[in-house]
């Protein structure tokens, strides 16, 4: 009962005979209690009988040489067949579970018949109970919560970096894209009504592969440009002459827009069915919340990369005094992550927006507050969001 039971099916897989015995054994859990159980039984009883007769013949017959003979065998079976035994077996699960399965398994194909006839008694005493008994395989399936502390108990098993790797996918289904996109007052985009010229500066200064390309009075996001496409079209229109926004909108893929609160584990399934890379993030009235790259969710299970652009480094630094300068806009997971914080998460998102809820208003330079242990400055505020914030330990 104390084995292990998936490295138990493990070494079954593997062709462990005595693994295989204890796994037959244990998916018949009231036969093999019924079989042990009756040994033990027939034994204990067994024992009263021989006492009553010894303690008869050496010392005769009385009530006080009867009780003494009970006391000393009760110790006995207390101290040599039931708690030492046991304390032994559950220390040594693994190696004494096989061995006893050589002896178990026979033993309980010789008494079958009688422990079947004993459990007939014990099913309908149990029904009347109403209590239901399953000892069936799906009886010992885990949730998720619960294989989350398998790994974190794994220790030495599972090195450092894996376990933190399976830890964060299982979060892949509590985390949204709300979670980590790039707020839309943050993403870079091609304003494809300006001039040819400051379209292609534009595209030339950017450390991004992919831009959102919006147009119109309404600002409307109107599909994705890739770089390496812009690039073939100069390519093709060196000889003709200087490129033009025809030309250019022939590149311009059609736009990929997911729901606020899709869940990563759904998003990244979705990049892989509809082959995309990036995606637009919008609310339920079609407004554009921002940007998420299946990047983004890959660095949320494995770790940052260190191919960034400059303007996702360098969002906070440490100061000589031990706070952190933090940039307004940084997520508040990423933060309670790297920085080893324990800022709110319910609620809003970034840093700014936690600010803002606090205070309900843009609060001056210098104004400091404190959120659960932490102490958080404001340093710099502009066009009616937190530039940067300090955070004292």
């Amino acid at each position: 009962m104390s084995l292990n039971r998936y490295r138990m099916r493990h070494l079954a897989k593997q062709g462990h005979r005595g693994a295989r015995l204890a796994s037959v054994l244990l998916a018949k859990t009231d036969k093999l209690l019924g079989v042990i159980l009756l040994g033990n039984t027939l034994c204990i009883v067994g024992s009263s009988a021989l006492e009553v007769l010894i303690s008869h013949q050496l010392f005769g017959e009385g009530e006080y040489v009867l009780g003494l003979g009970s006391l000393v065998l009760t110790f006995i079976i207390l101290v040599f067949s039931e708690i030492s035994p046991k304390i032994i077996a559950a220390a040594h699960a693994e190696k004494l579970g096989f061995i006893c399965s050589y002896l178990l398994y026979p033993l309980l194909w010789l008494f079958n018949p009688v422990v079947s006839f004993v459990n007939l008694f014990v099913r309908g005493f149990v029904r009347l109970l109403g209590i239901k008994v399953n000892f069936e395989e799906a009886a010992h399936a885990v949730t998720t919560e619960e294989l989350r502390s398998i790994v974190v108990d794994a220790g030495q098993y599972i090195p450092k970096k894996n376990r933190t790797i399976l830890l964060n996918l299982f979060d892949l289904e509590k985390i949204t894209v709300d979670d980590v996109m790039t707020a839309h007052t943050l993403v870079e985009v091609i304003d494809f009504d300006a001039p040819i010229d400051d379209v292609l500066q534009r595209i030339s200064n950017s450390h991004h592969t992919r831009l959102p390309v919006r147009e119109g009075d309404n600002e409307e996001i109107i599909g994705i440009i890739h770089i390496r496409k812009v690039i073939n079209q100069l390519r093709a229109h060196l000889q003709d002459g200087d490129l033009t926004k025809e030309a250019l909108r022939e590149v311009i893929e059609d736009p990929y827009f997911v729901p606020a609160g899709t869940p990563l584990y759904t998003q990244i399934q979705q990049f892989q069915e509809n082959q995309e890379r990036i995606a637009l993030v919008v609310d339920e009235y079609g407004e554009f919340k921002g940007l998420i790259t299946l990047e983004d969710i890959l660095e949320e299970v494995i770790g940052d990369f260190t191919t960034q652009s400059p303007s996702r480094m360098g969002s906070y630094r440490q100061e000589a005094d031990g706070s952190w300068l933090v940039d307004g806009s940084s997520s508040l997971r990423d933060l309670n992550k790297k920085l080893n914080l324990s800022l709110p998460l319910e609620g809003p998102r970034t840093l700014n927006g936690l600010i803002i809820e606090h205070f309900e208003d843009i609060p001056e330079p210098g104004t400091s507050f404190r959120v659960n242990e932490h102490t958080l400055e404001i340093i710099q505020t502009q066009d009616r969001i937190v530039k940067s914030v300090k955070i004292f330990p």
